[in-house]
């Protein structure tokens, strides 16, 4: 068997660093559930969102990696601001609760469905922001990806 060519644009094996909200509703609940099933199927490193406020171990850590994933329960965006405040860009955010699902103050059920819905987003890009092409590797689709991991 032909051995394949490294992807050129990088997108197929990333360095992800995922920070959940871990809020008290359910909603926060699935954050960090979704952050633990996106670390179990590889997609990128767990990481305690409280510890990076004070941890600049973790921040440095976090300022190296390709993608930081911030999952937020709710609009209050509390992952995505403690990134920030510690200096790190946080390349792929989202919101439960702009994903469909209502936040529920006080109940903390939820449904591994709704789990799947948000590690699915994750894997599809769906929280992507604007990248201002530092960093970034283009894709020339001569890589073995066929530039359709960016």
């Amino acid at each position: 068997m032909a051995e394949q060519a490294p992807c050129s644009c990088g997108g197929g094996d990333k360095s992800r660093i995922i920070f959940p909200c871990c809020g008290q509703a359910n909603t926060g609940q699935i954050s960090n559930a979704a952050a633990i099933q996106l670390d179990e199927e590889s997609y990128g490193g767990y990481a305690c969102t409280a510890l990076l406020a004070s941890s600049e171990a973790l921040a440095k850590r976090a300022k190296e990696v390709d993608e930081v994933v911030a999952i937020d329960g709710c609009g209050m965006h509390c992952a995505k601001k403690i990134a920030e405040a510690g200096g790190v860009p946080v390349h792929q955010h989202l919101v439960i609760t702009d994903l469909g699902v209502e936040k529920k103050s006080g109940d903390r059920s939820f449904t591994p469905d709704q789990v799947e819905a948000i590690a699915s987003a994750a894997w599809k890009g769906e929280g992507k922001l604007q990248e201002s092409g530092k960093g970034k590797k283009p894709s020339d689709g001569s890589g073995g990806c066929g530039g359709k991991c960016c």
